[in-house]
Protein backbone atom coordinates (compact mmCIF):
# COMPACT_ATOMS: atom_id res chain seq x y z
CA UNK A 1 0.00 0.00 0.00
CA UNK A 2 0.97 3.35 -0.54
CA UNK A 3 -0.26 6.86 -0.36
CA UNK A 4 1.39 10.45 -0.87
CA UNK A 5 1.67 13.30 1.97
CA UNK A 6 -1.12 14.16 3.65
CA UNK A 7 -3.04 16.48 2.17
CA UNK A 8 -5.10 18.72 4.72
CA UNK A 9 -8.59 17.97 3.39
CA UNK A 10 -10.02 14.33 5.31
CA UNK A 11 -12.09 13.20 2.51
CA UNK A 12 -14.28 15.28 0.14
CA UNK A 13 -12.67 14.30 -3.60
CA UNK A 14 -14.35 13.57 -6.21
CA UNK A 15 -16.24 10.69 -6.68
CA UNK A 16 -14.30 7.97 -7.47
CA UNK A 17 -14.65 5.72 -10.58
CA UNK A 18 -16.26 2.29 -10.07
CA UNK A 19 -14.14 -0.22 -10.32
CA UNK A 20 -15.32 -3.22 -8.18
CA UNK A 21 -18.61 -4.95 -8.69
CA UNK A 22 -21.31 -2.88 -7.11
CA UNK A 23 -22.04 -4.87 -3.32
CA UNK A 24 -18.19 -6.13 -3.43
CA UNK A 25 -16.67 -2.25 -3.15
CA UNK A 26 -16.50 -3.02 0.41
CA UNK A 27 -15.88 -6.68 0.56
CA UNK A 28 -12.70 -6.39 -2.06
CA UNK A 29 -11.25 -2.92 0.20
CA UNK A 30 -11.87 -4.79 3.28
CA UNK A 31 -8.79 -6.90 2.35
CA UNK A 32 -6.67 -3.68 2.35
CA UNK A 33 -7.71 -2.60 6.56
CA UNK A 34 -8.19 -5.86 8.56
CA UNK A 35 -5.19 -8.07 8.60
CA UNK A 36 -2.46 -7.06 6.30
CA UNK A 37 -0.97 -3.15 7.26
CA UNK A 38 1.79 -2.80 4.38
CA UNK A 39 4.37 0.38 4.63
CA UNK A 40 7.03 0.66 2.72
CA UNK A 41 7.71 4.90 4.19
CA UNK A 42 7.49 5.58 7.61
CA UNK A 43 6.86 9.45 8.42
CA UNK A 44 5.86 11.62 11.25
CA UNK A 45 3.38 14.75 11.34
CA UNK A 46 4.15 17.59 13.39
CA UNK A 47 0.90 16.32 16.07
CA UNK A 48 -0.97 13.19 16.06
CA UNK A 49 -4.53 12.81 17.28
CA UNK A 50 -3.66 9.40 18.49
CA UNK A 51 -0.90 11.08 20.91
CA UNK A 52 -2.40 14.28 22.19
CA UNK A 53 -0.10 16.79 23.36
CA UNK A 54 3.20 15.09 21.71
CA UNK A 55 4.66 16.77 18.97
CA UNK A 56 6.99 14.31 16.95
CA UNK A 57 10.10 15.74 15.47
CA UNK A 58 10.99 13.81 12.19
CA UNK A 59 12.28 14.17 8.32
CA UNK A 60 9.08 14.15 6.25
CA UNK A 61 9.86 12.93 2.41
CA UNK A 62 7.24 14.65 0.33
CA UNK A 63 6.99 13.26 -2.94
CA UNK A 64 6.44 14.83 -6.56
CA UNK A 65 3.89 13.39 -8.37
CA UNK A 66 3.95 11.19 -11.31
CA UNK A 67 4.03 7.56 -12.64
CA UNK A 68 3.45 5.16 -10.17
CA UNK A 69 6.72 4.42 -8.86
CA UNK A 70 9.13 2.89 -6.05
CA UNK A 71 11.12 5.78 -5.80
CA UNK A 72 9.67 8.42 -6.25
CA UNK A 73 11.59 11.90 -6.11
CA UNK A 74 11.59 13.60 -3.50
CA UNK A 75 12.59 17.06 -1.14
CA UNK A 76 12.96 16.86 2.52
CA UNK A 77 11.86 18.88 5.17
CA UNK A 78 13.01 18.99 8.88
CA UNK A 79 10.31 20.27 11.61
CA UNK A 80 12.97 19.56 14.29
CA UNK A 81 16.58 21.40 14.62
CA UNK A 82 17.37 17.84 15.71
CA UNK A 83 14.96 15.21 14.67
CA UNK A 84 14.61 11.94 17.27
CA UNK A 85 12.90 9.32 14.19
CA UNK A 86 13.23 9.69 10.68
CA UNK A 87 12.54 7.55 7.67
CA UNK A 88 14.11 9.21 4.01
CA UNK A 89 13.50 7.85 0.67
CA UNK A 90 11.98 4.44 0.51
CA UNK A 91 13.66 0.95 -0.84
CA UNK A 92 17.37 1.07 -1.30
CA UNK A 93 17.96 4.93 -2.27
CA UNK A 94 21.35 6.60 -0.64
CA UNK A 95 19.27 8.90 1.55
CA UNK A 96 17.25 6.35 2.98
CA UNK A 97 20.85 3.87 3.20
CA UNK A 98 22.98 6.68 4.64
CA UNK A 99 20.01 7.35 7.38
CA UNK A 100 19.73 3.46 8.40
CA UNK A 101 23.86 3.16 8.43
CA UNK A 102 23.84 6.33 10.72
CA UNK A 103 21.91 4.95 13.36
CA UNK A 104 23.65 1.49 12.75
CA UNK A 105 20.48 -0.45 11.45
CA UNK A 106 22.42 -1.46 8.01
CA UNK A 107 23.26 -4.48 8.04
CA UNK A 108 25.36 -6.17 5.48
CA UNK A 109 25.72 -3.39 3.39
CA UNK A 110 22.03 -3.54 2.20
CA UNK A 111 18.96 -2.31 3.58
CA UNK A 112 16.88 -5.63 4.57
CA UNK A 113 13.16 -5.78 3.82
CA UNK A 114 12.44 -5.48 7.50
CA UNK A 115 9.08 -6.55 8.08
CA UNK A 116 7.40 -6.35 12.31
CA UNK A 117 3.75 -8.16 12.30
CA UNK A 118 1.70 -6.24 14.61
CA UNK A 119 -0.95 -7.79 16.56
CA UNK A 120 -2.60 -7.79 20.03
CA UNK A 121 -5.36 -8.94 22.72
CA UNK A 122 -7.29 -7.00 25.77
CA UNK A 123 -4.88 -6.02 28.95
CA UNK A 124 -7.42 -8.04 31.26
CA UNK A 125 -7.57 -11.81 31.38
CA UNK A 126 -9.87 -13.56 28.97
CA UNK A 127 -13.72 -13.92 30.95
CA UNK A 128 -14.57 -16.92 28.25
CA UNK A 129 -14.12 -20.56 28.88
CA UNK A 130 -10.82 -21.41 27.85
CA UNK A 131 -10.41 -18.18 26.09
CA UNK A 132 -6.59 -17.22 27.62
CA UNK A 133 -5.38 -20.57 26.47
CA UNK A 134 -6.60 -20.14 22.94
CA UNK A 135 -5.33 -16.45 23.25
CA UNK A 136 -1.95 -18.53 23.96
CA UNK A 137 -1.94 -21.21 20.69
CA UNK A 138 -2.72 -18.18 19.03
CA UNK A 139 0.01 -15.89 19.90
CA UNK A 140 2.47 -19.05 19.71
CA UNK A 141 1.13 -19.75 16.09
CA UNK A 142 2.40 -15.93 14.95
CA UNK A 143 5.43 -16.36 16.80
CA UNK A 144 5.59 -19.62 15.24
CA UNK A 145 4.80 -17.97 11.41
CA UNK A 146 7.55 -14.60 12.21
CA UNK A 147 10.29 -16.55 13.37
CA UNK A 148 10.12 -19.30 10.21
CA UNK A 149 10.14 -16.23 8.07
CA UNK A 150 12.58 -13.66 9.81
CA UNK A 151 9.87 -11.38 11.03
CA UNK A 152 9.45 -9.40 14.27
CA UNK A 153 6.73 -9.81 16.20
CA UNK A 154 4.93 -6.89 18.00
CA UNK A 155 2.11 -8.09 20.17
CA UNK A 156 0.39 -5.41 21.96
CA UNK A 157 -2.08 -6.04 24.89
CA UNK A 158 -2.53 -2.15 26.21
CA UNK A 159 -4.52 0.57 24.83
CA UNK A 160 -2.61 3.52 23.65
CA UNK A 161 -5.30 5.94 23.78
CA UNK A 162 -8.11 5.68 25.73
CA UNK A 163 -10.28 7.03 22.97
CA UNK A 164 -9.44 4.24 20.67
CA UNK A 165 -10.77 1.27 22.54
CA UNK A 166 -11.84 -1.95 20.50
CA UNK A 167 -11.90 -1.90 17.11
CA UNK A 168 -10.23 1.14 16.64
CA UNK A 169 -7.40 0.33 18.86
CA UNK A 170 -5.16 -1.15 16.64
CA UNK A 171 -3.90 2.44 14.69
CA UNK A 172 -2.17 3.95 18.04
CA UNK A 173 -0.73 0.51 17.99
CA UNK A 174 0.39 0.75 14.55
CA UNK A 175 1.51 4.44 14.89
CA UNK A 176 3.74 3.68 17.84
CA UNK A 177 5.11 0.42 16.00
CA UNK A 178 6.08 2.84 13.05
CA UNK A 179 7.92 5.27 15.26
CA UNK A 180 10.00 2.56 16.97
CA UNK A 181 10.48 1.19 14.19
CA UNK A 182 11.74 3.48 11.72
CA UNK A 183 13.64 0.93 9.64
CA UNK A 184 10.82 -1.50 9.06
CA UNK A 185 9.46 -1.58 5.62
CA UNK A 186 6.45 -3.29 6.29
CA UNK A 187 4.26 -3.51 8.87
CA UNK A 188 1.88 -6.36 8.88
CA UNK A 189 -1.42 -6.59 11.16
CA UNK A 190 -2.84 -9.47 12.05
CA UNK A 191 -5.62 -9.70 14.19
CA UNK A 192 -5.84 -11.70 17.36
CA UNK A 193 -8.44 -14.08 16.55
CA UNK A 194 -6.26 -15.22 13.04
CA UNK A 195 -4.49 -17.95 12.45
CA UNK A 196 -1.78 -18.26 9.73
CA UNK A 197 -2.16 -21.81 8.20
CA UNK A 198 0.19 -21.72 5.71
CA UNK A 199 3.78 -21.90 7.03
CA UNK A 200 5.56 -21.60 3.82
CA UNK A 201 3.76 -18.88 2.30
CA UNK A 202 5.98 -15.53 2.33
CA UNK A 203 4.06 -12.14 1.25
CA UNK A 204 5.06 -11.11 -1.80
CA UNK A 205 6.65 -7.60 -0.70
CA UNK A 206 10.01 -7.58 -2.74
CA UNK A 207 8.22 -8.16 -5.64
CA UNK A 208 4.23 -7.92 -6.43
CA UNK A 209 4.33 -4.53 -3.91
CA UNK A 210 7.80 -3.27 -4.38
CA UNK A 211 5.96 0.09 -6.51
CA UNK A 212 3.82 0.95 -3.67
CA UNK A 213 4.87 3.30 -0.90
CA UNK A 214 2.83 4.10 1.70
CA UNK A 215 2.92 7.89 3.54
CA UNK A 216 1.63 5.45 6.71
CA UNK A 217 1.69 7.95 9.48
CA UNK A 218 -0.36 10.63 7.53
CA UNK A 219 -2.65 8.50 6.73
CA UNK A 220 -3.37 6.41 9.65
CA UNK A 221 -3.79 9.97 11.30
CA UNK A 222 -6.29 11.07 8.54
CA UNK A 223 -7.81 7.62 9.51
CA UNK A 224 -7.93 8.21 13.19
CA UNK A 225 -10.23 11.46 12.80
CA UNK A 226 -13.25 9.19 11.50
CA UNK A 227 -12.80 7.29 14.65
CA UNK A 228 -14.26 7.30 17.89
CA UNK A 229 -11.41 10.51 19.50
CA UNK A 230 -13.77 12.96 17.21
CA UNK A 231 -17.20 11.78 18.72
CA UNK A 232 -19.55 14.37 16.30
CA UNK A 233 -17.22 13.25 13.14
CA UNK A 234 -17.64 9.29 14.06
CA UNK A 235 -21.36 9.61 13.97
CA UNK A 236 -20.89 11.74 10.43
CA UNK A 237 -19.13 9.30 9.09
CA UNK A 238 -21.65 6.22 9.95
CA UNK A 239 -24.12 7.83 8.40
CA UNK A 240 -22.19 8.59 5.15
CA UNK A 241 -21.04 5.10 5.20
CA UNK A 242 -24.69 3.73 5.10
CA UNK A 243 -25.04 6.36 1.85
CA UNK A 244 -22.03 5.45 -0.13
CA UNK A 245 -21.50 1.43 0.84
CA UNK A 246 -24.02 -0.71 -0.97
CA UNK A 247 -23.91 -3.37 1.25
CA UNK A 248 -23.67 -1.14 4.80
CA UNK A 249 -26.57 -1.57 6.76
CA UNK A 250 -26.45 0.04 9.86
CA UNK A 251 -24.71 3.41 11.16
CA UNK A 252 -22.28 1.69 13.34
CA UNK A 253 -18.69 2.77 11.94
CA UNK A 254 -15.80 0.04 12.58
CA UNK A 255 -11.83 0.72 12.01
CA UNK A 256 -12.08 -1.57 8.64
CA UNK A 257 -15.29 0.34 7.16
CA UNK A 258 -13.40 3.56 8.21
CA UNK A 259 -10.88 2.33 5.82
CA UNK A 260 -12.72 1.55 3.37
CA UNK A 261 -14.69 4.59 2.72
CA UNK A 262 -11.43 6.26 2.92
CA UNK A 263 -10.36 4.96 -0.01
CA UNK A 264 -13.38 5.02 -1.98
CA UNK A 265 -14.10 8.66 -1.60
CA UNK A 266 -10.08 9.47 -2.09
CA UNK A 267 -9.62 7.08 -4.95
CA UNK A 268 -8.20 10.06 -6.75
CA UNK A 269 -5.50 10.72 -4.69
CA UNK A 270 -5.05 7.21 -2.71
CA UNK A 271 -6.04 4.72 -5.77
CA UNK A 272 -2.91 3.99 -7.26
CA UNK A 273 -0.98 3.96 -4.35
CA UNK A 274 -2.89 1.38 -2.80
CA UNK A 275 -2.77 -2.96 -3.93
CA UNK A 276 -6.12 -4.42 -3.20
CA UNK A 277 -5.04 -8.10 -2.74
CA UNK A 278 -7.76 -10.27 -3.86
CA UNK A 279 -5.14 -13.17 -5.57
CA UNK A 280 -4.94 -15.10 -1.84
CA UNK A 281 -6.47 -15.38 1.51
CA UNK A 282 -5.55 -12.56 3.63
CA UNK A 283 -8.37 -13.59 5.66
CA UNK A 284 -9.91 -16.57 4.43
CA UNK A 285 -13.56 -17.23 6.26
CA UNK A 286 -13.11 -19.74 8.65
CA UNK A 287 -16.53 -21.50 8.63
CA UNK A 288 -16.00 -24.41 6.01
CA UNK A 289 -12.74 -24.08 5.61
CA UNK A 290 -11.62 -25.96 8.97
CA UNK A 291 -13.92 -29.07 7.10
CA UNK A 292 -11.39 -28.75 4.22
CA UNK A 293 -8.16 -28.64 6.15
CA UNK A 294 -7.69 -32.45 6.68
CA UNK A 295 -8.28 -32.35 2.68
CA UNK A 296 -5.56 -30.02 1.77
CA UNK A 297 -3.24 -32.07 4.21
CA UNK A 298 -3.55 -34.98 2.57
CA UNK A 299 -2.98 -33.23 -1.04
CA UNK A 300 0.16 -31.68 -0.30
CA UNK A 301 1.52 -35.13 1.35
CA UNK A 302 0.32 -37.20 -2.07
CA UNK A 303 2.67 -34.64 -3.49
CA UNK A 304 5.23 -35.63 -1.45
CA UNK A 305 4.38 -39.24 -1.90
CA UNK A 306 4.88 -39.57 -5.54
CA UNK A 307 7.54 -41.90 -7.43
CA UNK A 308 6.49 -42.02 -10.93
CA UNK A 309 6.69 -38.51 -11.98
CA UNK A 310 9.81 -37.23 -10.13
CA UNK A 311 10.89 -39.36 -7.47
CA UNK A 312 14.66 -37.43 -6.29
CA UNK A 313 12.08 -33.98 -6.38
CA UNK A 314 10.10 -36.33 -4.20
CA UNK A 315 12.71 -37.48 -1.92
CA UNK A 316 13.92 -34.06 -1.36
CA UNK A 317 11.10 -32.71 -0.01
CA UNK A 318 10.77 -35.60 2.14
CA UNK A 319 14.30 -35.27 3.83
CA UNK A 320 14.74 -33.96 7.62
CA UNK A 321 16.29 -30.65 7.49
CA UNK A 322 17.02 -28.04 9.99
CA UNK A 323 14.65 -25.74 10.85
CA UNK A 324 16.88 -22.49 10.07
CA UNK A 325 16.17 -24.26 6.45
CA UNK A 326 12.65 -23.92 6.03
CA UNK A 327 12.16 -21.19 3.38
CA UNK A 328 14.49 -23.47 0.98
CA UNK A 329 12.39 -26.36 1.41
CA UNK A 330 8.70 -24.02 1.69
CA UNK A 331 10.06 -22.48 -1.82
CA UNK A 332 10.37 -26.07 -2.94
CA UNK A 333 7.29 -27.56 -1.86
CA UNK A 334 4.99 -24.31 -3.39
CA UNK A 335 6.81 -25.50 -6.41
CA UNK A 336 6.03 -28.84 -6.51
CA UNK A 337 2.32 -28.56 -5.47
CA UNK A 338 1.66 -25.83 -8.21
CA UNK A 339 -0.01 -27.55 -11.33
CA UNK A 340 -1.06 -30.70 -9.31
CA UNK A 341 -2.58 -29.40 -6.48
CA UNK A 342 -5.54 -26.89 -7.71
CA UNK A 343 -5.52 -23.41 -6.58
CA UNK A 344 -2.91 -20.06 -5.99
CA UNK A 345 -0.39 -20.24 -3.13
CA UNK A 346 -1.78 -18.54 -0.33
CA UNK A 347 -5.49 -20.13 -0.42
CA UNK A 348 -7.97 -18.74 -3.01
CA UNK A 349 -11.21 -19.73 -4.07
CA UNK A 350 -11.99 -23.08 -5.81
CA UNK A 351 -8.79 -24.82 -4.94
CA UNK A 352 -7.06 -26.66 -2.26
CA UNK A 353 -4.17 -25.05 -1.24
CA UNK A 354 -3.34 -23.86 2.38
CA UNK A 355 -4.78 -20.43 3.04
CA UNK A 356 -2.35 -17.94 4.37
CA UNK A 357 -4.87 -16.75 6.91
CA UNK A 358 -8.19 -18.36 8.16
CA UNK A 359 -9.91 -15.43 10.40
CA UNK A 360 -12.41 -16.71 13.02
CA UNK A 361 -14.26 -13.66 13.25
CA UNK A 362 -17.74 -13.14 14.70
CA UNK A 363 -16.27 -16.07 17.19
CA UNK A 364 -14.53 -13.64 20.16
CA UNK A 365 -12.76 -16.38 21.98
CA UNK A 366 -11.60 -14.26 24.47
CA UNK A 367 -14.35 -12.90 25.84
CA UNK A 368 -16.72 -15.93 24.46
CA UNK A 369 -19.47 -14.14 22.89
CA UNK A 370 -19.39 -15.27 19.58
CA UNK A 371 -22.18 -14.27 17.17
CA UNK A 372 -25.45 -16.00 17.45
CA UNK A 373 -25.04 -17.45 14.33
CA UNK A 374 -22.30 -19.45 14.90
CA UNK A 375 -22.33 -22.02 17.90
CA UNK A 376 -20.00 -22.28 20.68
CA UNK A 377 -18.40 -25.71 19.39
CA UNK A 378 -18.41 -24.55 16.01
CA UNK A 379 -15.99 -21.62 17.18
CA UNK A 380 -13.74 -23.67 19.62
CA UNK A 381 -13.25 -26.81 17.17
CA UNK A 382 -12.39 -24.89 13.99
CA UNK A 383 -10.05 -22.62 16.28
CA UNK A 384 -8.51 -26.09 17.56
CA UNK A 385 -8.39 -27.44 13.89
CA UNK A 386 -6.48 -24.39 12.45
CA UNK A 387 -3.92 -24.43 14.97
CA UNK A 388 -3.01 -27.72 15.04
CA UNK A 389 -3.36 -27.97 10.82
CA UNK A 390 -0.65 -25.03 11.36
CA UNK A 391 1.36 -26.18 14.53
CA UNK A 392 1.62 -30.26 12.30
CA UNK A 393 3.80 -27.74 9.67
CA UNK A 394 6.16 -26.68 12.74
CA UNK A 395 6.04 -29.90 13.96
CA UNK A 396 7.34 -31.77 11.17
CA UNK A 397 10.77 -30.39 11.27
CA UNK A 398 10.73 -31.88 14.91
CA UNK A 399 9.92 -35.17 13.96
CA UNK A 400 6.31 -35.11 14.99
CA UNK A 401 2.36 -34.33 14.39
CA UNK A 402 -0.50 -34.55 15.76
CA UNK A 403 -2.85 -37.97 15.97
CA UNK A 404 -5.77 -35.81 14.46
CA UNK A 405 -6.54 -32.15 14.12
CA UNK A 406 -8.51 -32.40 17.42
CA UNK A 407 -6.33 -34.98 19.43
CA UNK A 408 -3.56 -33.10 21.31
CA UNK A 409 -1.29 -36.33 21.41
CA UNK A 410 1.47 -35.93 18.69
CA UNK A 411 3.20 -39.37 17.10
CA UNK A 412 6.73 -39.22 16.04
CA UNK A 413 7.36 -39.44 12.45
CA UNK A 414 9.86 -42.03 10.44
CA UNK A 415 12.22 -39.93 8.51
CA UNK A 416 10.82 -40.27 4.63
CA UNK A 417 7.65 -39.05 5.97
CA UNK A 418 5.11 -39.23 4.44
CA UNK A 419 5.96 -42.10 2.64
CA UNK A 420 6.43 -44.38 5.23
CA UNK A 421 3.44 -43.87 6.91
CA UNK A 422 2.02 -46.99 8.96
CA UNK A 423 2.98 -46.10 12.13
CA UNK A 424 1.63 -42.87 12.17
CA UNK A 425 -1.61 -42.39 10.67
CA UNK A 426 -4.20 -39.89 12.02
CA UNK A 427 -7.34 -41.06 13.82
CA UNK A 428 -10.62 -41.55 11.48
Amino acid sequence: MAAPAASSKLHGAAAPPRLLAPGRARDGLVFASGVFAAVLVLLGSSASVLAPGMSSSVLVASPSPGRRTGRPRSTTTLTSPTPSTAAASPGGTPKREHWLRSRGLLHRGSPETKVVMVSGSQPEPCTGEAGDHLMLRLLKNKLDYCRLHGIHLLYNRDFLHPATAGNWAKLPILRAAMLAHPDAEWLWWVDSDAVLTDMDFSLPLATKYAAYNLWSLDLVDEWARMGPAFPEAHARFGKLAMETLSDKKDPWFDDQTGLVYLLLTNWDRLGDKVHVETEYYLQSYWLGMVDQLDAIAARYEAVERRRSSSPAAARALRRRHAEREHLRYAAARNAAVRGVVPGPAGGGYGGWRRPLITHFMGCQPCNGKQNPMYSKNSCDEGIRRALAFADDQVLRVYGFRHASLLNDTVLPLPFDYPAATATVERDS
